[in-house]
């Protein structure tokens, strides 16, 4: 049986079960209730008649005449009986238990009743000094087919019993009604609650068939679908919320697992092209070395002239390659997340020696340092200086002789998270234009014309040392023509100690 079923046929049970509870002690109260005004009545038409032996009772007499068939010859009931007892069935008997006078009880047209009584009569009680003893109970007419009657027998001072009954057909028409209407009551309280229950229950285990839906298309790659109706007020809801976390981390686990592949893919993409860029930039030099080793084996070892320009351009293509295996070591050890130096560094002085170095060793490139006090960050400062040497290195690269270039360091304020120094590296060249988005890839040209030489990892190993300072490194074009290369670095917090020896 389904989930629905039982909780319907739960409430039906519970239903039921108050129903009956409740019709049983209806029945009940209004049983003892009815009973009760019958024996009260009962009660005040005994203490109504006179005695048996004063006027209107026999006492002691003769026994009543009997008719042929030897049933109790009907008499017509003295006026005692007939005012102060009307419909009552009216009995005496001496001590001996002799039935010494009965009268039977009229009801409604006419028909009369006396009540099947024992030989003895037991059971009395006294309820109080005042009352004399009495028993009352229930039983049989001796009419066949007649109703039952409620008895009270009293017993008199004299020693005998006066036996009153009076017919039940009222009152247990009344309790027939009850049970009648309790049965169709109940019948109809039983339908609408199994109605009103199988309405909640399909209402209440409504989010549960969301839930099944929900997992189906989720089943089918909707990841991003959630349960509606979560809350904590109910089991299903909370249930509902429940279901909703874990999806959540279903779908963050499928995100991350797709954003590892994607890493993976695309890191392997960067190592198949870094290679092949590698290899291409290999070729030149290793083609140069070769050329120059065929002339030296034609001949040129005897020419000095010859030789020297053979061993120069083999000396100079062998530091071409140098630099570029150099410069991809570097690359390789910082892709790997080698600690580099921590230690606080004053940037105005590095790019001022840098500046320094820049004048001495291009001096047809006019260089400036704009600072106004010391900026100190926390790094390694000869990856730092690199940094530097390798941005002027770059202007010299790609600008021509005479382009004035301006380093200036400075420390800004950030709205959130700690200040920052900046260096920015602006010239008055002919700028990156699209390229200001790609000059940070590794063998990357914007314009291979202008290159002198370069392995065009430069800006590369510029980013690389950048971020792993956890600082950020971008390039503009400057209004009016020019770059602006500008690295931004964590700055040292004014209360941060110092280490000894700085």
């Amino acid at each position: 049986m389904s989930l629905r079923g039982r909780l319907v046929l739960a409430v039906a049970g519970v239903a039921l079960a108050a129903l009956v509870a409740s019709g049983l002690a209806t029945y009940s109260a209004l049983h003892a209730f009815l009973y009760s005004r019958v024996d009260q009545s009962l009660q005040q038409t005994a203490a109504s008649l006179p005695h048996p032996g004063s006027s209107g009772l026999p006492a002691g007499g003769p026994p009543p005449r009997a008719t042929a068939a030897g049933a109790m010859a009907e008499k017509e009931p003295p006026p005692a009986v007939r005012t102060d007892a009307p419909g009552v069935s009216v009995e005496v008997r001496n001590q001996k238990g002799t039935v010494i006078e009965a009268f039977p009880g009229y009801q409604q047209g006419g028909q009369s009743y006396l009540p099947e009584l024992p030989a003895t009569i037991d059971g009395f009680s006294r309820t109080s000094a005042s009352v004399p003893p009495e028993a009352y109970f229930t039983t049989a007419s001796t009419t066949a087919g007649g109703p039952r009657m409620r008895v009270l027998a009293v017993e008199e001072p004299n020693g005998d019993t006066l036996v009153l009954g009076v017919p039940l057909a009222g009152t247990e028409t009344t309790l027939d009604h009850l049970v009648l209407i309790e049965l169709v009551v109940a019948a109809a309280a039983l339908a609408a609650a199994a109605l009103l229950g199988l309405w909640l229950v399909r209402l209440g285990l409504r989010p549960l068939a969301d839930v099944e839906d929900t997992a189906e298309r989720i089943a089918a790659g909707v990841l991003d679908e959630r349960v509606p109706g979560e809350n904590d007020r109910t089991e299903v809801g909370r249930l509902a919320r429940t279901v909703n976390v874990m999806l959540s981390r279903i779908q963050q686990a499928f995100a991350q697992r797709d954003a590892t592949e994607a890493a993976l893919r695309a890191s392997e993409e960067r190592l198949r092209r870094f290679v092949a860029d590698a290899s291409h930039e290999l070729r030149t030099p290793l083609a140069a070395v070769s050329a120059y080793a065929e002339l030296f084996d034609r001949g040129a070892s005897e020419h000095p002239d010859d030789l020297r320009r053979v061993m120069t351009g083999i000396q100079g293509e062998a530091s071409r390659m140098g630099r570029l295996v150099e410069d991809l070591f570097l690359l390789a050890r910082l892709d790997e997340g080698r600690p580099l130096e921590r230690q606080p560094v004053d940037l105005t002085a590095l790019a001022a020696e840098a500046v320094q170095t820049a004048t001495a060793v291009g001096p047809a490139w006019p260089v400036s340092l704009a600072a106004e006090r010391p900026v100190e960050v926390i790094g390694d400062e000869a990856r730092l200086r690199q940094v530097v040497d390798n941005l002027l290195a770059n202007v010299r690269a790609h600008t021509p002789a005479g382009t004035p270039v301006v380093v200036s360091v400075s420390a800004v304020p950030t709205p959130t998270g700690p200040d920052e120094a900046v260096i920015e590296v602006a010239d008055r060249g002919p700028g990156v234009g699209e390229g200001a988005a790609r000059i940070f890839e590794r063998f990357y040209r914007a314009d291979p014309s202008r290159s002198r030489g370069g392995t065009g990892l430069g800006l590369a190993i510029v980013a690389a040392i950048v971020a792993a300072h956890t600082g950020r490194v971008a390039a503009t074009d400057r209004p009016g023509g020019g770059t602006v290369v500008t690295v931004r670095l964590p700055l040292v917090p004014t209360e941060a100690p110092r280490p000894a020896g700085h």
